[in-house]
């Protein structure tokens, strides 16, 4: 791509030893800080269970975060849509895009986490086709059109919104997309963005690619258009100035976080008879954890094996404490997202211009100054 986006996917994981309210505040604070650093987008979670990914409502943190910031576009990373009446949904997501002035990124996805949807009473087996259902209303909803509609879970009558989007046409929308095809299809049919989540390995970026094309297929079928810039890819990185204090700085919080994924979730990272998660993670491409460079060659990998994507989101992890996670992002805002948004060629090319003419260039300025100074003499001369 000539140009990739850059941003964070932020659930959040905070270990469940420390205090909830500043590690919320510290997830605001990062956010500010990525805006600072120019970075492009921040999508924020949604979960209720677990312990570690704590916000339980992505329109409550980006409503403060937008009062925080000044550029930086802010995501729902994302609804869990049978978990609402798709209505509230919409109203919500309305709002925010009027609050934000436009910042607001819609994500949705049918839930990741198991556990939430048990303690709803939703059979796993239900989430994705209710997500679906509640999409096929959303779309027409935030295009200002009326729906009515009923299903086992909700029912709309006579439905419409009573502001139209800030942001024309729509608010622009993405749905999430792993193993299964649902997010792909659900893209290509209403011809909306698609978010992949967990691609960094050759199974990952397999299954992102396939994704895509179903993406790329349904929307041919329906009439829709999607583009790749659309296509937001999501994958793990920790950059410090050498590989070696990169792994020193993620021995803080990296294998809570892989606990916690083989422990809670049901779709553990690490296997549990592996001796290093740092090695087996690297190893197997699951994560790029070194220098600038190495952050680089992840991306570049990616990017040729999905055959190219919009923007780039870093998984917010937590692995290292809040000033090393800090210094990550500003040690990729310097040196990694230059690379791949055309900062750094045009200013090696003007170096390049200038000193290869060097000694043309010294020899007329000094010819120049000579002239002068010669100049200036004889006039004194003159009136002397």
């Amino acid at each position: 791509m000539d140009h990739l986006g850059f941003g964070i996917f932020l659930a959040p994981f905070h270990a469940v030893d420390e205090h909830p309210t500043l590690a919320i505040e510290r997830d605001l604070e990062l956010v500010q800080h990525l805006d600072a650093l120019a970075y492009d987008e921040a999508w924020i979670g949604e979960h209720h269970s677990g312990g570690m990914e704590i916000i339980a409502s992505p329109e409550i943190f980006i409503a403060a975060a937008a009062e925080r910031t000044k550029h930086i576009r802010l995501g729902t990373g994302v609804v869990s849509l049978p978990y609402h009446h798709p209505l509230m949904v919409a109203d919500r997501i309305l709002q925010l895009d009027h609050m934000t002035r436009g910042r607001v990124l819609f994500g949705m996805g049918p839930g990741a986490l198991v556990a939430d949807a048990f303690k709803m009473g939703i059979p796993a087996s239900e989430q994705r086709r209710r997500m679906e259902e509640s999409l096929e209303v959303l779309v027409p909803l935030l295009n200002g059109e009326v729906v009515t509609k009923k299903t086992d879970w909700f029912e709309l009558r006579d439905a419409q919104l009573q502001m139209t989007p800030y942001t024309k046409p729509t608010v622009e929308m993405a749905v999430a997309a792993a193993n299964s095809p649902v997010g792909g299809r659900m893209a290509g049919k209403y011809g909306i963005g698609m978010l992949s989540v967990g691609t960094s390995t050759d199974k990952g970026i397999a299954a992102a690619k396939r994704n895509w094309d179903i993406c790329a297929a349904e929307a041919a079928q329906h009439g829709q258009t999607v583009s790749r810039d659309n296509w937001r890819v999501v994958s793990f990185m920790h950059v410090a100035e050498t590989r070696e204090k990169a792994r020193a700085n993620v021995e803080f919080g990296l294998q809570k976080w892989v606990d916690y994924f083989r422990e809670v979730t049901t779709f553990p990272i690490v296997p549990p008879d592996v001796e290093s998660s740092v090695d087996y993670m690297v190893n197997e491409g699951i994560a790029s954890i070194g220098t600038p460079d190495d952050a680089i060659a992840q991306i570049e990998r990616l990017v040729e094996g999905t055959g190219g994507f919009g923007s780039f989101l870093q998984f917010a992890h937590n692995w290292a404490d809040f000033a090393e996670t800090k210094r990550s992002y500003e040690l990729i805002a310097r040196y990694v997202i230059p690379h791949f948004q055309n900062h750094l060629k045009p200013r090696a090319a003007s170096y390049e211009f200038s000193a290869t003419r060097h000694g043309e260039f010294a020899e007329s300025g000094a010819a120049a100054v000579k002239a002068e100074t010669d100049r200036y003499a004889a006039q004194r001369a003159s009136k002397s």
